[in-house]
């Protein structure tokens, strides 16, 4: 291909090129005038109908909300109806307003009366007197001391005395209401029989002064010491 050829074919295809370019540009501007001024919707009125049109044009579609999965059914359970307890109406207090109002007379508190307690009287109980110990009886031993018994010594045992044998004898006497010896018996030994058995043979036959409780005669023991002594 000469060099002319090419040149020409360069240059057509940079005329159409140019031709192209305009005529989009063109295309544009009148678009652009025609939307401006009206006459384009005018025409496509004209010429699509609006249905085609609604048809053509994608409505936007408007978004739904999901729905939202259905809760379970609670388990019934058997609960126990409660008991009403009927609470007593709250009392209304009138508070008064502490602060006074101008010009308003002072007016004091009614206090309402402290409850009437009506005064009992309590009679004095005595507390129960305890009863009264019983008296200690007044006893009076027996005696064998009386002048007038004349009771006569027991006799010292010819052999104790060369032997040397002394000592005291307690004879327990069981003396009755009359003043006469019941019964004799050894409470403690001088040490030497010979000396008991003379106290006690000889006690067996002494009168008594009785005993006697709150001033009435009565039996009583009582014990007679009976002293052996060498001595004079």
């Amino acid at each position: 291909m000469s060099v002319a050829n090419i040149q020409k074919s360069s240059f057509l295809a940079a005329n159409r090129n140019v031709v192209i370019a305009g005529s989009v540009l063109l295309f544009h501007a009148l678009a652009i005038w025609a939307l401006q001024t009206g006459l384009l919707m005018r025409a496509v009125e004209i010429i699509v109908p609006v249905e085609v049109l609604a048809q053509m044009i994608d409505l936007p579609t408007p978004k739904t909300a999901p729905t939202p999965p259905k809760p379970p059914e609670p388990v019934k359970q058997m609960v126990s109806k409660p008991k009403q307890v009927t609470q007593a109406a709250p009392t209304l207090l009138a508070v008064a307003d502490a602060t006074p109002a101008p010009n308003a007379p002072s007016v004091q508190p009614i206090v309402p009366p402290a409850p009437y307690v009506p005064t009992v009287a309590v009679a004095a109980v005595a507390a129960p007197t305890p009863p009264a110990p019983p008296a200690t009886p007044k006893i009076v031993l027996p005696s064998s001391d009386a002048a007038y018994l004349n009771n006569p010594k027991p006799p010292y045992p010819p052999l104790s005395n060369r032997l040397r044998e002394e000592g005291t004898v307690f004879v327990r006497v069981l003396v009755s209401a009359n003043g006469s010896a019941l019964k004799v018996e050894l409470k403690q030994s001088s040490g030497f029989e010979r000396l008991d058995q003379s106290a006690l043979a000889t006690v067996i036959k002494w009168k008594f002064v009785p005993g006697k409780r709150d001033g009435v005669a009565e039996d009583m023991l009582y014990v007679v010491p009976i002293p052996f002594s060498l001595i004079k």
